[in-house]
């Protein structure tokens, strides 16, 4: 397909879902699902509005972002090192590689009486959250790519008279670089439904406290508008790790898929 035709289909098949949602609600449809009762785009819309309109939901959005933000960067850091780490050393991997192993199954969300007991403050128990459930898959990833780096390219360093540290540095971390980042995007999506469940669940404020509140009050508009915030910070940060990650494997060959 074209370049010049991609953006237009993608907004016409939104354009398309907005228009069955507007139909479906306009015609109080009911069938398997209830649609009498939900509202139309034209409602969430002037919700959304009125919101925007109001600082409360600004101060929302930027908790949320400040939570993900410091819990991702957290997750990415520790991730990558540690599954260089597991990966690399024989002992790292023998001490820690068993502790993530009975921990990474466990949901993140779930860790939120942990943190309730370990944290004294909401905020740190929900950046918490967030950094839990990042963390195993920027792990799982680093490691995978480690282990899959030819052998040969570290030989051919080594034999040049290279370092582990040179090795580390000119081998090891571009080569892992399309296998991090591809767990970093994992990690991203992740995150988000965590910070927004962690909110609904201990948080005072955020996106995911006000979309719980509305649901409270029976407002769905606003639950809806709530919704459509978390979507849209979902792709953009999630957009925003992917072009970083591309810019950063440039050197890479490409298909071109135009």
């Amino acid at each position: 397909m074209s370049r010049l035709l991609r953006w237009p289909v993608r907004a016409a098949s939104l354009l398309a879902a907005l228009a069955v949602w507007q139909v479906l609600t306009a015609a109080n449809v009911r069938l398997w699902v209830r649609f009498d009762r939900f509202p139309g785009p034209a409602d969430v819309l002037h919700e959304f509005g009125r919101q925007v309109g109001h600082g409360q939901y600004w101060q929302d959005v930027a908790q949320s972002l400040v939570r993900i933000l410091t819990g991702f960067a957290l997750a990415a850091v520790l991730g990558v090192a540690a599954g260089v780490a597991t990966a690399r050393s024989r002992w790292a991997g023998d001490l820690l590689q068993p502790l993530f192993e009975v921990a990474r199954p466990i949901p993140a969300i779930a860790l939120v009486p942990v943190a309730i007991l370990l944290f004294p403050a909401n905020e740190q128990g929900i950046v918490f959250i967030t950094f839990a459930a990042a963390f195993f898959p920027v792990l799982v990833g680093t490691r995978h790519a480690v282990k899959a780096l030819p052998v040969v390219w570290e030989d051919a360093v080594r034999t040049l008279g290279g370092s582990r540290v040179r090795v580390l540095l000119q081998v090891v971390l571009p080569g892992i670089l399309p296998g991090v980042f591809g767990g970093l995007s994992i990690g991203m999506g992740v995150a988000w439904i965590c910070v927004i469940s962690a909110e609904m669940i201990s948080g005072d404020f955020g996106v995911g406290y006000r979309t719980w509140q509305a649901y409270t009050i029976v407002d769905y508009p606003g639950v809806l508008v709530g919704m459509a915030t978390i979507g849209l910070l979902g792709y953009l940060t999630s957009a925003a790790v992917e072009l970083a990650g591309r810019r950063l494997t440039r050197w890479l060959p490409r298909e071109d898929r135009s």
